[in-house]
């Protein structure tokens, strides 16, 4: 990552990652999650950027590569399309 000499000095990625992650695995609000990953607004921003640029996509390939050539990745899939109608007066 690209270091700048102006403004604050600048939130590891592990740790912005790690605060995201939080945040997806308790289902909290962005302004709650805990204050030992920083300032919630640094790692909605974190979010964004890499979630627009195609970082989190780099990262699942990554992993599934890396998983794949280790045998740990088993790709059949099986697609159920089974139907179930409820009755009119089941959504009341």
């Amino acid at each position: 990552m690209p270091v700048s000499l102006r403004g604050r000095k600048r939130m590891g990625d592990r740790r912005i990652l790690n605060g995201i992650v939080w945040k997806f695995r308790t289902g909290t609000a962005w302004r709650d999650v805990s204050e030992r990953y920083g300032p919630w607004a640094t790692l909605h921003t974190g979010f964004r950027r890499w979630a627009t640029d195609g970082t989190f996509d780099r990262m699942l390939r990554a992993a599934q590569a890396k998983a794949d050539e280790a045998g740990d990745i088993d790709w059949l899939v099986s697609v159920d399309s089974t139907v179930v109608r409820a009755q009119r007066l089941a959504a009341s």
